[in-house]
């Protein structure tokens, strides 16, 4: 497992557009699907790392309790499926069955979005406002595999609760820390 550390995409950066297919249901879910939420979030997550495993299940709870006040929220893998057979879109469909995923789990197969988002790691996260900017990026708390803390989403769920609220999401962000996104060979 090799540890990063999120890029910490600037603040303000506009929504990178997308459309990739949802394995569970094969339809396609485009950035355009969510014009009329509030706020978007854009997980970056897979099936087999140890930080995503930790987090998973409050994750869940995180959508159940944020997407009635207006969130959307969207997951990404973009692993290379070839290399981490755990991440392919058939293991993502078992994912999202046995965690009750309540949101879209997209296959980012040519990894172009990833990119789009200078996304690094597994978990990380992109939180945006209705104008489709960037108002948080980083950190779902501060639990991590091995240091005894209990996962809560405290960072993710204050900056939803300014953002849902209208009020500016405050600056003081932590970069998300976790399994690095699993690059194809011919596409570093």
């Amino acid at each position: 497992m090799a540890l990063v550390e999120s890029t910490m995409l600037p603040l303000g950066t506009p929504a990178p557009t997308f459309r990739l297919r949802e394995p569970a249901s094969g339809r396609w879910v485009a950035l355009d699907d969510f014009a009329t939420a509030q706020a978007l979030l854009v997980a970056f997550i897979c099936n087999h790392c140890p930080f995503v495993h930790l987090i998973r299940e409050e994750l869940g709870r995180f959508a159940r309790d944020y997407l009635p006040r207006g969130l959307a929220m969207v997951a990404i893998n973009s692993n290379d499926a070839a290399s981490h057979p755990a991440d392919s879109p058939e293991r993502m469909t078992e994912e999202v069955a046995r965690f009750g995923y309540v949101f879209p789990y997209l296959h980012d197969a040519q990894q172009d979005v990833a990119r789009a988002f200078q996304a690094a790691c597994t978990p990380d996260f992109f939180l945006f406002d209705a104008a489709r900017r960037l108002v948080y990026r980083g950190q779902f708390d501060d639990a991590r595999p091995g240091n005894d803390i209990a996962p809560s989403g405290q960072d993710l769920r204050a900056a939803a609760d300014a953002v849902l609220a209208g009020l500016p999401v405050s600056t003081r962000q932590r970069p998300a820390m976790g399994c690095s996104i699993k690059w194809k060979a011919d596409r570093r």
